[in-house]
């Protein structure tokens, strides 16, 4: 025993479904904030990408209408309000499908992961979370020491990614002083384009890695002792040990039942050494004999018992009595059976006719 006590508390069991349900509950499933990143950029540069000379065209009306007014325009304190909100409510029409994007990108990204979830337990204080003591563990912990380090790489990545794309169009920049600055904002755009085209593949790809390993880590989260096993096993189907007791009284009560049948028998066939079956005959009512009680050993020197008290007629014939100890209680003895039943019946009978 001493050696199985270090492994008991090893999490080394598969996680059942109602472990896996419980964390679900709790809010705590395998969810990689990666992919909602990689979605987030990812979708708004190819929408940004159609959606651009849209905005562009509303940015420009509006500037233009500012402009074409600004002579006309007097400084008020109402005026500026009016201005301000003015201006408010065109900005907001204009970004409003890429604030409605990224609402919608946020839902989709956790729903394709871990399905519909709705649950407040995460929000639910706990004051363990409070002990200041626990909160400089979590943040030296090992999962915070993950995320700094992804973060880490993230931003190295950008940096040398912006870094590799500038360097490589560095030529043209330097010509762009002797260029319009309609040249000089389309090589800005083409360039920024490019360097977030090129983020969004690396998130992407840190986010496809970042799943498999958040899938893991929550697998191993979940696994279970033996001890944590076998309790969740006597929660849903029982202690054992109460189990055998109900199935002991049940056991008990359909015995009592079965003797109290037999005094009601017409017959009791019995093998010498174990086995008694009591068998109960009425033609009015049957259409063939019935076995309303059997045991062996105990149960049936008890059926023999309860037979001679009753002056039950017991007869002894071991293969016979065999085959009808195999035959469920109640049930109606085998065509194969009639004649020999037949012959031990009317055997009965003659012995009840002499007697009287």
């Amino acid at each position: 025993m001493a050696e199985e006590n270090p492994t008991s508390g090893e999490r080394t069991e598969a996680p059942t479904t109602k472990r896996r349900e419980d964390f679900r509950k709790k809010g705590q499933v395998a969810q990689s904030k990666e992919i909602q990143t990689a979605s987030l950029f990812t979708i708004l540069l190819l929408f940004w990408f159609f959606y651009l000379p849209t905005f562009w065209r509303g940015i420009t009306n509006l500037v233009s209408s500012l402009w074409q007014s600004a002579g006309e325009y007097t400084i008020t304190g109402l005026s500026t309000i009016n201005l301000a909100i003015f201006i408010f409510k065109q900005m907001g029409l204009l970004l409003a499908p890429l604030f409605f994007l990224v609402l919608i990108i946020g839902f989709f990204s956790s729903f394709f992961q871990i399905g519909w979830l709705l649950t407040a337990k995460p929000l639910t204080p706990d004051i363990s979370k409070l002990n200041p003591i626990k909160g400089f563990g979590r943040f030296f912990s090992k999962k915070s020491l993950i995320e700094v380090v992804k973060s880490m790489l993230k931003v190295i990545l950008v940096g040398w990614i912006a870094y590799s794309t500038i360097y490589d169009n560095f030529d043209q920049a330097l010509i762009l002083s002797n260029t319009s600055i309609a040249t000089t904002l389309l090589f800005l755009a083409r360039t920024a384009t490019i360097i977030l085209a090129k983020v969004c593949s690396m998130l992407i790809l840190i986010a496809f890695f970042d799943f498999l390993f958040v899938k893991w880590e929550m697998e191993e989260k979940m696994k279970m002792t033996k001890q944590e096993l076998k309790e969740e096993f006597k929660e849903s189907e029982g202690d054992p040990f109460i189990k055998a007791q109900i199935r002991s009284i049940q056991q008990e009560m359909a015995r009592k039942r079965m003797m109290a049948e037999v005094p009601e028998a017409d017959v009791i066939v019995t093998n010498p050494t174990h086995i008694s079956v009591a068998v109960r005959y009425d033609s009015s009512n049957m259409e063939a004999p019935v076995v309303i009680a059997k045991g062996a050993d105990f149960i049936a020197m008890k059926i023999r018992e309860i037979a001679k008290e009753n002056e039950i007629p017991i007869i002894e014939n071991p293969p016979v009595a065999r085959l009808l100890h195999k035959i469920d209680l109640g049930a109606p003895i085998p065509e194969d059976l009639f004649k020999v039943i037949a012959e031990i019946l009317a055997h009965v009978y003659s012995l009840k006719g002499t007697k009287n």
